[in-house]
């Protein structure tokens, strides 16, 4: 069964698409459904499209009015209530495009809620630069090799140490008022990353060399 979803949301339109069919659940939220129209995705693949509909009215798209979820909420964003719909369908791997580019105060509030689900979703995002996502305190990123990689205490990370980047941390604390860890990037084709207290999000973006 697939359990992984797909979520396009109103940032910056993707590049590519990413093959649907690893998917078991395909959404949107009702600005992002401008671009999917516009790039040609296949718009029967998406199971729902949800928002507060002041981006789409959904009037043109009559044909997909039964897949579109009214969610009206204001003190909620139009990301936060499609990962609750996600959520109550059972998913708990969700693959995000979409998420940043476009008005930036949109890209801090999507961090700020991938932040809130880190504990319930495997939250991955995409974009033409990266990919990025909160990590445990114990992980490894592989197949990382000449990639960059940026470490972004969320606020802030308590005696990391990190094994096959070009500049290692032993013990080290990161802060977003001090000290942060970005455009370093791998020497090995695993890095590992450990640390005590504190969240961290870390970006893996393309080739540094």
């Amino acid at each position: 069964m697939k359990d992984k979803a797909l979520l396009f949301i109103n940032g910056d339109a993707p590049g590519s698409f990413p093959n649907p069919e690893q998917y078991g659940l395909i959404a949107c939220t009702d600005g992002a459904f401008h671009y999917l129209k516009i790039l040609n995705f296949p718009l029967d693949k998406l199971d729902f499209i949800s928002g507060d509909f002041d981006s789409h009215s959904g009037k043109e798209e009559g044909i997909y009015e039964e897949k579109f979820i009214y969610t009206p909420d204001q003190d909620k964003t139009d990301f936060q209530k499609a990962l609750e719909i996600i959520t109550e369908k059972g998913f708990r791997k969700v693959d995000v495009l979409g998420g940043s580019g476009g008005e930036q105060d949109h890209f801090l509030g999507n961090l700020t809620v991938a932040f809130g689900y880190k504990d319930q979703l495997d939250l991955k995002f995409y974009d033409e630069f990266s990919e990025y996502y909160f990590v445990p305190k114990r992980c490894i990123l592989k197949g990382v090799k000449d990639k960059m990689i940026s470490l972004y205490p969320f606020p802030f990370v308590e005696n990391i140490t990190t094994i096959g980047l070009n500049w290692p941390l032993t013990n080290g604390n990161l802060s977003i008022t001090s000290r942060i860890g970005t455009r370093n990037f791998a020497v090995e084709n695993e890095v590992s990353i450990e640390y005590e207290q504190g969240d961290l999000l870390v970006f893996i973006g393309k080739n540094y060399l």
